[in-house]
């Protein structure tokens, strides 16, 4: 981390991104204490921050290791002297497989699996090394990747059991269709009803004569609604990542913006006419992606630190602009003001570096260094 000179962060060149430590580091604190409580292990998806500086916090708090999605962002952290690693997603292509092997020569690494294809790449390029650990990705209502039926369950259970250089460890979810969810009731509901079906999932592979030793689950607006023990019985490991910063959609699953922890900072460039006030923080520096319904909605592409009820309303390339007589009445021109990103995971990565902030002062600067290692 290099140090700057506790400048106010206001004094910085906009857009940037700007990280409260103290309330990340907070962050860390209440989901480690979280799992402790559960008697379940902690491995944080590091697709939220993409930098080893955090990583490695979550890893002094407690963390059992760290989620990667991508083996670009594994191979900056096992770099970083972060050795417990798991890719929790579908990895296609020889030479893909050839650097997960390489970098299961240096650190503990688990990939995730959910067809066969990958199966016979992971066969060829890990024969004469360790067997590779994998776990079987489950479809629990999000509608993305992952088995769904039990038939194709038992099948890849089968084939992985075939296998040499392959060995089964476990099962994980994902249970990201919660951030739809009506209510806090409705994702409790959802989050209970994918867990057991995930459980139900590692019965199963159990009931085929596979002793694995993991089932992994999470997403941040379930995990954080979800305090009764019973809902996680049978769960292993908590993997989720947005909850070290927060974000607009977060933090209206849950009633509390005070958890936000990242913010980009953006200077006033225009006033043009009536209510509209234009930033110049545009979708080179907020992502054009927000959630149109559901607990985590966000209403827009960021929001007003400070004011969240006042949202970003479209975004151009360099332009955010704001349509808000509260807004336009409380600002000037070339003044610099905060906004909480609707997603906060992409726009990290939207940025070069990070400056960490505390007690209002720039404490130093943090390299976003997975950022573009999406291969």
């Amino acid at each position: 981390m290099n140090e700057k000179n506790m400048i106010s962060p206001y004094d910085l060149p906009t857009p940037a991104l700007l990280i409260d430590r103290d309330r990340a580091l907070e962050n860390i604190r209440m989901m480690q204490e979280k799992a402790d409580r559960l008697g379940i292990a902690l491995r944080p998806h590091i697709k939220t921050h993409r930098m080893p500086y955090f990583a490695k916090l979550q890893m002094e708090a407690g963390a059992c290791g760290i989620a990667c999605a991508k083996i670009g962002e594994a191979e900056v952290m096992a770099d970083a002297g972060i050795g417990d690693i798991f890719i929790a997603n579908e990895v296609i292509g020889r030479d893909k497989y050839e650097r997960l092997r390489d970098l299961a020569r240096r650190v503990r690494v688990r990939a995730g699996i959910d067809n066969v294809v990958q199966l016979a790449q992971m066969e060829e390029v890990f024969e004469g090394e360790k067997p590779l650990e994998v776990l079987i990705e489950y479809e629990v209502g999000e509608v993305r990747s992952g088995v769904v039926e039990d038939w194709q369950l038992t099948g890849l259970v089968s084939a992985i059991k075939a296998s040499r250089n392959v060995v089964l460890k476990g099962i994980f979810s994902h249970e990201g269709h919660t951030y739809k969810a009506k209510d806090a009731a409705d994702c409790r509901a959802k989050a209970k009803a994918a867990y057991e079906r995930t459980v139900r999932a590692a019965d199963i592979i159990r009931s085929m004569g596979v002793d694995i030793d993991t089932v992994s689950i999470g997403a941040t607006p379930s995990v954080m609604l979800c305090d009764e023990p019973e809902q996680y019985e049978g769960v292993t490991e908590l993997r989720l990542g947005t909850y070290i910063f927060f974000d607009v959609g977060q933090s209206k699953a849950i009633g509390d913006f005070s958890r936000c922890a990242a913010t980009v900072l953006a200077s006033v460039i225009s006033k043009p006419y009536g209510d509209r006030v234009v930033l110049d923080a545009g979708a080179k520096a907020l992502v054009s992606q927000n959630r149109p319904s559901g607990i985590c909605a966000t209403n827009g592409f960021g929001a007003v630190k400070g004011a969240e009820h006042i949202t970003v309303d479209n975004l151009y390339d360099e332009h955010a602009v704001l349509n808000s007589a509260e807004f336009r009445d409380g600002v000037q021109i070339g003044d610099k003001v905060g906004i909480i990103p609707s997603h906060i995971c992409p726009t990290v990565n939207l940025y070069d570096k990070a400056y960490l902030v505390s007690g209002g002062r720039v404490i130093g600067e943090i390299p976003v260094a997975c950022r573009g290692r999406s291969v």
